[in-house]
Formats: C-alpha cells, structure tokens, sequence
C-alpha cells in the first residue's frame, strides 16, 4: 500500500512538472531577439570656409548686408555628393581648380562652396529673394508646377518645377498666397534653393556627364557664349588658395563641349 502511494505522488509531481513546463515553453516559444546592432554614424566632413567672391567683396566695402552669408558655405559643404568631391571630377573643373584632384576633401568642398556663391552672384547678385520674369523666347515658358509664367527665383534663379525635375523642397501650395520676394517663400530660403542647385549641378556633371560650362547647362550663367557667362567667369577670381591659379578666359560656343540642347530648363 504504501509503494503505491509513493508511485502515485511520484507520478503527480512529474506530471506537475509536465505542466509548469509546458505553460513555460507557450510562454516563451522562442528566445528573445538580439538587440540590433546600431549601424555606424557617418563621420562629419570637415568644413572649410571658402572665400569671398569679388560681388561679395565690393557689397561688404558698401556695408550692403543682402549678400552671401558663411553659413551658406557650411550648406552646400554638407551636402555634395561623393561623387562631386571625388577627385575623379577634376578634370571637369580644371580651369578654376587645376589642382583639385591633389587637394584635401575639405579643400574641394570649399571649392564647390565658393562656385557656388560665384553662381549666385552672377544669377541673383548674391540677393536670396531676387525674383525675376524674362521675356527671353528661350526662357519665357510656362512653369509645369505652378502654370504661371517661368520666374526665375532665388540665389540660383530657380523654378517650381525643379520640385518635380530633381526633388527640389519648393512648396508652391504654400507660396503662391505670399509677396513675390518673401523670404517665407520655401524656394526663397538659401538652403533649400542651394540644395536644389546641387542637386541639379550633380544631374549634370555626374548623371548627363556634361562639362561644368555647356551651351545645354541649366544656368545660362555657365553657357558659352551667353552673356552671363563673362559675369559668373569674373567671380571665380577668389578661388580657394589651395586651389591654384584660375584660368579666367572666356570660352566661347566653338571652343566650348558641346551637347545637344534642349528647352532651357530656366537659370538666367
């Protein structure tokens, strides 16, 4: 009798064991996830400050405080693309720049900074609301964003419809209530009409693979042969010392890569 009392409560606390382990496993069907692994942050370019163009130079002699802003620089050094601060791009830059290739990455962003700032001065006269219509048969489209006339607008003389062409951060829904030279305006504010113009100096230089000067670029500014052209040439005077010294000729459509052209996209 008593063997059989112990074989039943031997039974019993196994099948109690049983149990609590079975309830343990539902529980816990698997094992706990690894924590992800956090993936590295990338390391912050050093920045460089770049030059003052010769526009920017003759407003701060005049105490004219509508010109380019040092931070601006920072801006645009940020946000190159590796494949516009590759050396690899040198020779596409060699009349401004000929030791680019040889220089420090912060060397070549500052470069990017100050063409940057010259474009600007020859575009918009370093003015972040500049807001311009042309008459030009060229340029006097209508804009494929707002469906308005082109207006030209900005740093770098852009258009709503580059919010479409390259991603560029225009909100025409909440621009079209405001003044024409409100810097409220979302293509009016620096950093994002620079930041478009990198985007769109990349599409050309990098994607379509053209010469930084082209007779099909989108700023007239940088066409051969266009009269702005001896205007934005005449602000790359200041280069970056690591530079070396620019070649400040004019080239003209003969002498100058040419590519099929296509509609102005706009850019005065």
């Amino acid at each position: 009798m008593t063997m059989r009392r112990s074989t039943r409560l031997a039974v019993c606390l196994l099948a109690a064991g049983l149990a609590s382990g079975l309830v343990a496993f539902r529980s816990n069907p698997e094992p706990p996830a690894p924590a992800p692994v956090a993936s590295p942050t990338p390391p912050i370019p050093e920045l460089k400050p770049a030059p003052s163009t010769p526009i920017a130079e003759e407003k701060a002699a005049l105490g004219d405080d509508d010109t380019w802003q040092p931070e601006w620089d920072a801006t645009i050094e940020r946000a190159l693309p590796d494949e516009l601060v590759s050396p690899k791009i040198g020779h596409k830059v060699a009349q401004f720049c000929p030791r680019y290739s040889s220089i420090s990455e912060a060397d070549r962003r500052a470069f990017w900074a100050y063409f940057f700032q010259a474009l600007a001065g020859a575009e918009a006269g370093l003015q972040a609301t500049a807001d311009v219509q042309h008459t030009e048969p060229q340029v006097a489209v209508v804009d494929g964003v707002s469906h308005r006339m082109v207006r030209a607008q900005g740093l770098l003389q852009l258009t709503y419809e580059d919010s479409r062409r390259y991603g560029c951060d225009f909100d025409w829904r909440a621009d079209k209530h405001l003044p024409p030279h409100d810097p409220r305006k979302t293509i009016l504010q620096p950093d994002n009409n620079l930041l478009c113009g990198v985007s769109i100096l990349e599409n050309q230089l990098v994607d379509q693979r053209k010469p930084l000067m082209s007779v099909s670029s989108y700023w007239s500014t940088l066409r051969p042969g266009w009269p702005g052209n001896k205007v934005f040439i005449k602000q790359m005077r200041n280069v970056p010392a690591a530079c070396g010294r620019p070649r400040l000729t004019v080239p003209t459509k003969s002498t100058a890569s040419s590519h099929p052209a296509s509609t102005p996209q706009t850019g005065d």
